[in-house]
């Protein structure tokens, strides 16, 4: 049997193996993973060694580079939750935007976010705020998570200077300033799209987060806690606290990491760098800072074994969504070194179909087999760049449907579907493949339409 086949046939079983396991057997996800992991590359052919090679180094990587990351990002949450920051931040939301516009606030947010920023990190650092506003607002956190996480994916994907298009631009030669306009357009109805779908959803996984960490699915009380929140019930010691605080100090943990980040971003296009914007703009460094504004700005009234208390039942939180990011890593680390992403690619490019067409299919296809979707958007603008002439393509377009292609059907191989679904509280199969791999599928193919009709009039 062709190596090829016998690999794509390796994760298929795999994939069902998985789904299996987790929705019919006492198994663990995390245990799932790995072991459907092992079962994907020694079936399709890899060598033990190899095999455990790679699942240790993609277990390995996911977390080194996401991992303190999560750590500061639960810490700052915690934080904000029991200084009752998050509360101000919510309130100064709803007066900014209006009452039950929070949904489209929230993909805003996430769009400018994502500019500057991996979206998984972007979630974990606007996290706090959107529980706030489930809170507060006694809306589902499904339909603000979405309506987040949508708003990150699109600008993460689609417009520089984020890292991933940036890659494409400039394997493909693409002006800069033209795929930022082209890729702000199809944000547009990939984020209108990305929202509706979360309002609808909100409707049926209704789920809100308690002040005990927990979570409720009843209407009455969420509509109770929101009415406490807002002053008709009885205050808690985040209330107490929460009118000494001023909004622009609630906001600042969140805005002085997401700001030098931004800042980092921009010198670095303008060809300007120096030791300390460089290290300033470091995710990891920035969240730490933005951790200590917090601390030091934000919990004054607490004592130092409150603090650290806190701070640590954050942490205790994180071990379970550090493990499934890992095990997405070594999943889809499996799916690189085994060569499936070349045969994918190869065969797509036998095949007589449009152009405009050829790097979304190699993109989504890559996506779907190993996880990362920028792996996925420059190997398939690698692979169609000696094309792109004769195939009669604009590059900005085609680097775009490279790009749109890495959207569709996020899942169990990716990090960001575990953040998502674990931030907020569903651990229901079948709830999270409609999170979020239908949500990515839907934004995704109307990402597709949307450049076609591009396509057709530029």
């Amino acid at each position: 049997m062709d190596d090829g086949i016998r690999m794509l046939l390796a994760l298929i079983v795999g994939l069902v193996a998985l789904v299996l396991l987790i929705t019919k057997t006492k198994v663990h996800v995390f245990l799932a993973v790995i072991l459907c992991s092992i079962f994907i590359g020694l079936a399709g052919g890899m060598a033990v060694d190899d095999t455990m090679d790679a699942i240790t180094q993609g277990f390995g990587n996911s977390l080194s580079s996401i991992g303190i990351i999560i750590g500061f990002g639960v810490m700052l949450g915690k934080l904000l939750e029991i200084s009752g920051a998050t509360n101000v931040m919510a309130n100064t939301f709803i007066k900014l935007f209006g009452k039950d516009r929070e949904p489209e606030a929230l993909a805003l947010s996430g769009f400018v976010t994502s500019l500057s920023i991996f979206c998984t990190s972007g979630f974990i650092i606007l996290a706090p705020l959107m529980k706030a506003l489930s809170r507060r607002s006694a809306k589902s956190v499904a339909t603000l998570g979405i309506a987040l996480a949508v708003g990150l994916v699109a600008s993460h994907s689609l417009v520089p200077p984020a890292a991933g298009p940036i890659g494409v631009a400039g394997i493909l030669n693409v002006n800069i300033g033209t795929f930022m306009l082209y890729g702000t357009i199809v944000s547009i109805p990939l984020i209108i799209a990305g929202v509706i779908y979360a309002k609808w959803l909100g409707d049926r996984i209704y789920q809100v987060p308690t002040g005990d960490e927990g979570w409720t699915r009843d209407r009455a009380v969420a509509d109770a806690q929101a009415r406490e929140l807002s002053g008709e019930g009885t205050s808690d010691i985040a209330q107490l606290a929460a009118p000494r605080l001023s909004a622009p100090l609630c906001f600042a943990p969140i805005l002085s990491a997401i700001l030098l980040i931004l800042l980092k971003t921009v010198l670095a296009q303008a060809g300007i760098s120096t030791p300390v914007t460089d290290l300033a703009g470091q995710p990891v460094f920035a969240l730490a800072l933005g951790l200590l504004v917090a601390i030091f700005g934000l919990t004054r009234s607490f004592s130092t074994a409150e603090t650290l208390g806190a701070m640590e039942e954050g942490l205790k939180a994180s071990g379970k969504l550090m493990l499934l990011v890992g095990a997405g890593g070594a999943l889809g680390r499996i799916i690189q070194v085994s060569g499936l992403g070349d045969y994918i690619a190869s065969s797509i490019v036998a095949t007589p179909i449009p152009p405009i067409l050829l790097p979304f299919l190699i993109a989504l296809l890559l996506r779907v087999a190993q996880g990362s979707g920028s792996v996925a958007m420059m190997t398939a603008a690698s692979v169609v760049a000696p094309m792109v002439g004769a195939l009669g393509l604009d590059p900005a377009l085609a680097a775009l449907a490279a790009c749109v292609g890495a959207i569709p059907f996020s899942h169990f191989n990716d990090s960001y579907f575990w953040v998502i679904n674990e931030t907020i509280g569903v651990d229901d199969t079948s709830e999270q493949m409609r999170v979020w791999s239908v949500t990515t599928t839907l934004v995704g193919f109307v990402a597709l339409a949307t450049l076609i009709v591009m396509d057709i009039f530029i």
